[in-house]
């Protein structure tokens, strides 16, 4: 069966009669003994930018679960040091060197050549195709308002503060930053595309905190921008959306094939308010911490709320947590391939 047929692919086109496809956001990661058997040996960025071990820890869940998907191992800042902004990851989420705290500091991020300095990732999707053939792949980037948070605020933050003083303090260069960030996320995404990725997604991480004025300019019109000018890789777009709620009808005109939809919308909701658009999504993750009846019974409940299983991919609502029991994932995907 090629990719096309596959049930992951036939959902993102809305056209999927079988089983319904799952996959799982940090699927390859810390929950995993597997992975963390390979993460004893390597640092975060060595085990990114190594092609052999993207490819390994790619298949350990794969292999595990029987998941209908498998996404690139690496990160969405991995375009930063490239660009002039060193990023480390210590315990505790990623911190970088110099945050950008003015209309001056902007000047010292540059465009770069994407295939030079990032050829670790295409030969990661290249490991990947080569040990799973039959899967499909997704690639992925974080949105340019979610990279611009971590650029200007320089570490995670609850509200990215920082972030959203800045845009409004200085509107001209924060274009200019979009602008770099989103020409380099566009090129980044085809090199995923053209190595080997039968999907891509963008990970909308922190536009979420935004207005709905704001949301549109500065989520939803560059993300826009990146997914227009794939049209023609012809490979299904998603867009994860971290609170999509107040911006649903903003995000049903995005220039993409599904919507990932947060654990706090009702998901069959959703579907209704994105027409013609496949949903992604959306169980709790701290579901997975309780009994596995529970966890059967609240993924049953989300499969039978939809009207158009058609173009259904189950998700959890949110990455999955370290230390989330390997059977309650188990007991999630048995009971999503077991509802038709």
């Amino acid at each position: 069966m090629g990719i096309e047929q596959s049930s992951f692919i036939k959902a993102c086109r809305g056209k999927n009669e079988g089983r319904i496809p799952v996959w799982v956001m940090r699927q390859a990661g810390r929950y995993l003994p597997e992975y963390r058997a390979v993460r004893e040996k390597v640092s975060f960025l060595e085990l990114c930018r190594t092609p052999e071990l993207i490819a390994e820890v790619v298949r350990q869940p794969i292999d595990r679960f029987g998941l209908d998907a498998g996404i690139l191992f690496s990160d969405i800042l991995t375009i930063l040091e490239p660009m002039g902004a060193p990023v480390s990851f210590p315990e505790g989420g990623p911190r970088l060197e110099n945050p950008i705290d003015s209309p001056e500091a902007v000047k010292w991020l540059h465009d770069f050549d994407i295939e030079k300095e990032l050829a670790f990732v295409p030969e990661g999707i290249r490991k990947i195709k080569e040990i799973l053939p039959d899967l499909p792949l997704i690639g992925f980037a974080g949105s340019p308002f979610t990279v611009s948070c971590y650029l200007i605020e320089g570490k995670g933050s609850k509200a990215f503060d920082k972030a959203k003083r800045f845009i409004h303090a200085y509107p001209k260069t924060a274009a200019e930053l979009f602008e770099l960030v989103s020409s380099v996320t566009e090129r980044y995404l085809r090199m995923q595309i053209e190595a080997g990725a039968d999907a891509v997604q963008l990970f909308e991480s922190w536009g979420g905190t935004l207005s709905r004025d704001d949301f549109l300019r500065w989520s939803v019109q560059p993300t826009n921008r990146i997914f227009t000018a794939l049209n023609e890789s012809k490979v299904p777009r998603i867009l994860f959306v971290n609170n999509l709620a107040p911006y649903t009808d903003l995000v049903s005109g995005v220039n993409c094939e599904v919507v990932g939809v947060d654990y706090r919308m009702d998901l069959a909701d959703a579907q209704r308010k994105l027409p013609g658009k496949s949903v992604q999504g959306n169980l709790d993750p701290a579901v997975l911490f309780g009994p596995l009846e529970l966890v059967a019974a609240k993924t049953q409940m989300i499969l039978e709320s939809i009207d158009d299983p058609n173009r259904l991919i189950f998700n959890l609502g949110h990455g999955i947590q370290p230390g989330a029991p390997v059977e309650a994932v188990e007991m999630l995907v048995k009971t999503v391939h077991e509802f038709r």
